[in-house]
């Protein structure tokens, strides 16, 4: 991608004399900074015309724009229908790397940016040994009782030696944490008394959110709110955890036409936001604009972000919100080698760290899961969908008419890494698996709840998704039939299961690992409440369930049959794949018949791993998807001499299992449960 040589070195730079400023409007007639005399001061020490170059590039320089100093931008221009110049508005310059709040006014920040790093390095852990957590920093520590109080709900209380070493014990080998750019709260949500939670409401790309700082570092100023998420940052990685940033570049704060003008709007409405020609927003996220990634000083804005982040706060890789959107063209199509979508993948800074795409937003032709090219990731829905239809709605169907709607074909194809959506190339890796995320159902809530309960959102329980795959397993919501409970539960530990004995990447949400319940509410955005943190009162069977996800954690890590990084193809030896055999209950080679019958819902899965830098190891899996009890003859599988067992779903702790399986041997299996053995020679 050709970048323009204007749109470099944007923002504030730091020289002998000051600073230098550079700002970008192709439309702006005129633009001023304001440099303020000191910190929260209303009293403007300097006020500067910047000077128009070449490309729309406006600069000036200053004494004053020094570590500390705080300034303001006024724009103005023509009324055009695709501009929205006002000459009194204070602006935030895009590319600050601080911000303050003065009264009802942001202001931009020039920060200190020195940090002592040590010998810390980024842990740049394997794709197939990732297993990713998914949580907010606010909501994750909040409540944890051995995070120190002033610490928790903050970059420093994730850091906490009480957080790491939880997250190592646990398995996990990064924190994927919902937004951390400075954001706002949409109007709306305000006028109503709440706020956004989440946080997908960016304001600025640069700048780490103010309110996720302790309160020290806050008084302080920007600079030290920088230094905390840096040494956030640090700590993480001396535990061998990866930072993975939730980002959103779709889109701003300035919502609709109308809404607030803060910095983009202001400056150069016309060429950040995606519009017609009689100035109405083209919004493919739903959120009132988007960016228009089709113009260089957008694609130059997020890569220049992107690549402070991943150099200046040495994180590891970044999801991409409703990415679809930064793949559209100047008619607003998507294509995968999308110049913005090819400069991130192949950019020498950038391609060394994790890039997951959301691959969908809800413009036309917004679902582009397993289109996006080698290089990235994609949160793989289908196999959310699929994984949740086998243990949850499938079983409430087969209950009311004896018979499942689907066999195993569909889950089977998810559970060896979706090679049906994701190319040779790419392979299993390129798939993010999860089962549930931020937004919808909890992993609890799926097995308690058939409906969405969001009436504290205040809208009525319209918002938020109808279709939840769930199944109440009877009774909706809590209940003390000890069958349910002990269904639920069972069916927490399949799904839990699934997802870390699956080809692929997991991510857990934070919570999951021990059935965290948000009440039915499945779209818990504008809640910043015990609702959505994370509470560490565990009772035994959540114990219970922790001890599982550790279980599971370690019999992935150990067992590299598991996490292929390619995809196998029949009766070749692929290094890097797995070699898988699947089995119905007879221990015969499955048949075409096997895979699309309703009534087979049993299914054996050998995978034998083609190491290139781990031992060889060999598992077997048996999934068993009815109520009802049934009988397999364990296969005879070549080289195999013993079946030792690791794990049984319907054990509600880890347990160890006395003795081994001979091939040829019958086992009685339980309702809706998975088996995990060692294949040994």
């Amino acid at each position: 991608m050709s970048i323009p040589s204007s749109l470099k070195n944007l923002g504030v730079r730091t020289t002998r004399s000051g600073g230098e400023l550079k700002v970008f409007s192709d439309s702006a007639e005129g633009i001023d900074v304001l440099i303020y005399d000191t910190p929260g001061s209303a009293h403007i020490a300097e006020r500067h015309s910047l000077v128009k170059g070449k490309g729309g590039m406006w600069s000036t320089s200053s004494g004053l724009l020094v570590p500390g100093a705080e300034y303001a931008l006024q724009a103005w221009g023509p009324a055009g229908p695709q501009d929205s110049f006002s000459a009194e508005e204070l602006l935030v310059d895009p590319y600050a790397k601080g911000l303050s709040r003065v009264g009802n006014q942001w202001r931009s920040v020039v920060v200190d940016t020195s940090f002592d790093w040590g010998t810390t390095k980024k842990p740049q852990t394997p794709l197939d040994q990732s297993v990713i957590y998914e949580a907010h920093v606010r909501g994750l520590t909040k409540m944890h009782p051995g995070v120190p109080l002033e610490l928790r709900g903050t970059y420093a209380g994730l850091g906490h030696e009480a957080m790491t070493t939880y997250l190592k014990e646990l398995g996990v080998t990064a924190v994927e944490l919902l937004p951390v750019h400075a954001y706002l709260s949409e109007e709306h949500l305000l006028s109503q008394g709440v706020t956004n939670y989440w946080g997908y409401n960016t304001l600025n790309f640069f700048t780490p959110h103010n309110a996720y700082a302790t309160k020290a570092a806050r008084e302080e100023g920007p600079s030290a709110v920088l230094r905390e998420f840096k040494q956030m940052v640090k700590d993480l990685h001396e535990a061998g955890l990866e930072v993975i940033l939730d980002v959103v570049y779709n889109h701003t704060a300035e919502e609709g036409k109308g809404g607030p003008r803060l910095s983009f709007r202001g400056l150069d409405n016309a060429s950040y936001y995606r519009q017609d020609e009689d100035g109405n927003y083209i919004d493919t996220t739903g959120c009132g604009n988007s960016l228009n990634a089709s113009k260089p000083v957008v694609q130059q804005l997020i890569l220049d972000s992107l690549r402070y982040w991943a150099e200046e706060t040495q994180v590891d890789g970044f999801r991409f919100d409703l990415a679809v959107t930064l793949g559209r063209d100047e008619k607003a199509e998507y294509h995968k080698d999308h110049p913005l979508l090819e400069a991130i993948r192949t950019d020498p800074i950038l391609s060394a760290t994790k890039l997951i795409a959301e691959p969908w937003d809800v413009g036309v032709g917004g679902w582009q899961t397993g289109n996006f090219a080698d290089g990235w990731h994609e949160w793989n829905d289908r196999y959310r969908d699929r994984i949740r239809n086998f243990w949850l709605p499938d079983i409430a169907q087969a209950r009311e008419t004896g018979i499942a709607p689907t066999g195993v074909g569909g889950f089977a194809t998810r559970l060896a890494g979706s090679s049906n959506t994701f190319s040779a190339e790419r392979g299993p890796v390129a798939s993010v698996n999860f089962i549930t995320a931020h937004d919808g159902f909890t992993l609890n809530d799926l097995t308690m709840y058939n409906y969405k309960h969001n009436i504290g959102n205040g809208e009525d329980n319209r918002d938020g998704a109808n279709d939840n795959r769930s199944f109440n397993h009877g009774v909706e919501g809590p209940t003390d039939n000890p069958d349910i409970i002990a269904a639920r539960r069972r069916t927490m530990r399949n799904l839990m299961g699934t997802l870390m004995l699956s080809a692929g990447i997991p991510m857990i949400t934070a919570g999951d690992e021990f059935g965290r319940t948000q009440h039915g509410n499945n779209n818990a955005y504008c809640h910043d409440s015990p609702l959505t943190w994370v509470n560490w009162e565990l009772q035994e069977w959540q114990q219970d369930m922790l001890a599982t996800t550790k279980h599971l954690a370690k019999m992935r890590r150990e067992h590299p049959a598991i996490r292929p990084t390619r995809f196998g193809v029949f009766g070749e030896r692929i290094p890097s794949a797995s070699q898988v055999d699947w089995y119905n209950t007879q221990g015969e080679m499955m048949e075409n018949e096997d895979w699309e019958d309703p009534h087979n819902r049993t299914l054996q899965y050998v995978a034998a791993s083609t190491p290139e830098n781990e031992d060889f190891n060999r598992i077997l899996m048996i999934i068993h998807g009815t109520e009802q009890p049934t009988s397999v003859v364990v296969p005879k599988h070549p080289g195999v001499q013993f079946y030792e067992p690791l794990w049984f779903s319907p054990h509600h702790t880890p347990r160890e299992v006395p003795g081994v399986l001979r091939p040829g041997e019958t086992f009685k299996l339980t309702g809706t449960s998975i088996l995990l053995f060692n294949a040994a020679n």
